[in-house]
């Protein structure tokens, strides 16, 4: 497994990679939202249900308009996403009909967060589009907290784990219903 600085992962993911990084709480594992044999991959890796759905996660708006489903919400509804972003919260969006069921499960709607982590700018920048966001861990045990705690959990079966260090969230994104406004996380 390859450590790489945010800068150079944009190949590992546009070939189909899966890799992990820092967030703004804890290591994330993602690979590129377009990619579904990368995104089984990621689900495989982590032993996920497909049927949970992923979280995407953007350096700003205009990232997530190819899959979020715009006209389903209120001008007060998104105003109310962008006033908590960049930072640690995920909206889930009503989801546009094209996008594949292994990032939204067996919902009609995606969790989306504009992140504040530089790593995360970074690479979405770099990669012109979002990246899959689900937590660095096996389900049901305890997001890894370091390159050594993902190392141990998936060395030889993803490509690279991204350098630096994690944001200064004790607990993983809070997640909104976009439409309800209602906290589920």
């Amino acid at each position: 497994m390859l450590q790489l600085a945010p800068s150079e992962v944009s190949e590992v993911i546009e070939a189909g990679g899966v890799i992990a990084y820092p967030t703004e709480a804890v290591f994330g594992l993602g690979c590129d939202p377009d990619n579904d044999a990368a995104i089984e991959r990621l689900l495989q890796v982590k032993h996920r249900p497909w049927e949970k759905g992923l979280i995407l996660v953007a350096s700003d708006f205009s990232q997530l308009t190819p899959y979020i489903d715009e006209s389903k919400l209120t001008a007060a509804q998104l105003a109310f996403a962008h006033s908590k972003w960049p930072g640690p919260f995920t909206f889930i969006m009503p989801v546009r009909p094209n996008i594949s069921k292994l990032l939204c499960g067996r919902f009609n709607s995606l969790a989306v967060r504009i992140s504040s982590h530089p790593g995360i700018q970074q690479i979405c920048q770099q990669l012109g589009k979002p990246l899959v966001s689900t937590s660095a861990n096996l389900t049901g045990q305890d997001p890894a907290m370091s390159i050594d705690e993902v190392t141990t959990q998936f060395s030889g079966v993803i490509e690279a784990v991204v350098t630096g260090g994690l944001g200064a969230e004790a607990k993983p994104s809070t997640i909104i219903d976009a439409i309800s406004g209602k906290v589920l996380r």
